[in-house]
């Protein structure tokens, strides 16, 4: 009887060896998924049993019971995580659990540039592969509506940064995210603004930081150019800045400014009309916000390109001339 017992106990624990050997192999053996890799979605509030159904139904697994004994062997099955992941074509199971225990999820990412336009910020997100697209065929005040602003008009309301998102996380959730945190960041710069500028409201602060931002090609002269266009804005001066006359002319803008488009009326043309535009030009960053409320202060009216990047700054129109002569008409 005892001989039987130790017998059986024998056959008992070469089979567990036995086991816990192939299961090791398995756990540890390449997938060899076709193609070299694989983009796998996990739904949201899967547990562990349909998590490897959802792998044999994306060709991850063969079937499913040997992954989810690794897994509760393991103690893993109750940190396992929803979201969208890229296997590689020699991925083993066991790697793989760790990458669903971790949350290892295939990110996407988008990055907004400062001074580009919000036509151009869809366009970057229509491009983007990662991204779930539902906004196309959506106008600007209709995708404004969606994120919650009382605004017509899109331009500059975006923070431009870069952003890291899951795959196939909507446009709409991106601009969302863009949204709030311009609105966050503008409303603290504003609490937070020098006294007496001329400015009405946080708005008219954020049409004057993208004016800033196409002009400036250096970024230690932001205050400067803030301190000249605030004197002129004091003084009753029209702005006079290309960049505005420039996104007035949208599509007709070739690459080069002319006289006859200094002159020809628009709302944006700052040549023909006196104070701010309607609506910023573009997507201005931080340091430009925070240039437009802590301008320097300075007796500077005018400045000119020196053709690095740079400027020179004139207190009255006999030094600008001069500088205009020295940097822009040298040639």
């Amino acid at each position: 009887m005892i001989k039987r017992i130790k017998r059986w106990l024998l056959l008992c624990l070469m089979g567990a060896l036995f086991l816990v050997a192939w299961l090791t192999y398995y756990a540890i053996s390449p997938l060899k998924l076709q193609p070299s890799s694989q983009e796998i979605t996990i739904q949201p509030k899967s547990g562990l049993r349909s998590i490897a159904n959802q792998l044999v139904a994306q060709g991850v697994l063969r079937e499913p019971w040997r992954f989810v004994l690794i897994a509760k062997i393991l103690n893993k099955e109750q940190y396992l995580q929803a979201g969208n992941y890229t296997l590689n074509k020699n991925v083993s199971p066991y790697q793989l659990l760790l990458s669903l225990n971790h949350g290892k999820t295939t990110q996407g990412s988008v990055t907004f540039i400062e001074g580009r336009t919000f036509m151009q910020m869809r366009e970057k997100l229509t491009k983007n592969d990662a991204v779930k697209q539902s906004i196309a065929d959506l106008s600007d005040p209709e995708i404004l509506k969606l994120v919650g602003s009382s605004h017509k008009i899109a331009e500059g309301l975006f923070f431009p940064d870069t952003f890291y998102f899951d795959r196939n996380t909507s446009d709409v959730a991106l601009l969302q995210i863009s949204y709030d945190a311009m609105q966050s960041k503008l409303e603290k710069a504003w609490q937070n603004r020098d006294q007496n500028l001329p400015y009405q409201n946080s708005y008219q602060a954020l049409i004057m930081a993208s004016i800033i931002e196409k002009e400036t090609g250096k970024a230690s002269e932001r205050p400067m150019i803030a301190g000249v266009f605030v004197n002129r804005l004091r003084l009753g001066m029209r702005l006079q800045t290309d960049p505005t006359v420039i996104y007035g002319m949208g599509a007709r803008y070739d690459g080069n400014i002319r006289k006859k488009d200094l002159m020809t009326d628009t709302p944006y043309n700052t040549y023909t009309r006196d104070g701010l535009p309607p609506t910023p030009i573009a997507m201005p960053g931080l340091a430009a916000i925070k240039a437009a409320l802590h301008p320097e202060k300075t007796k500077a009216l005018y400045f000119v390109g020196k053709g690095d990047g740079s400027h020179v700054f004139s207190n009255n129109l006999d030094e600008h001339n001069r500088a205009v002569a020295r940097y822009q008409l040298k040639k």
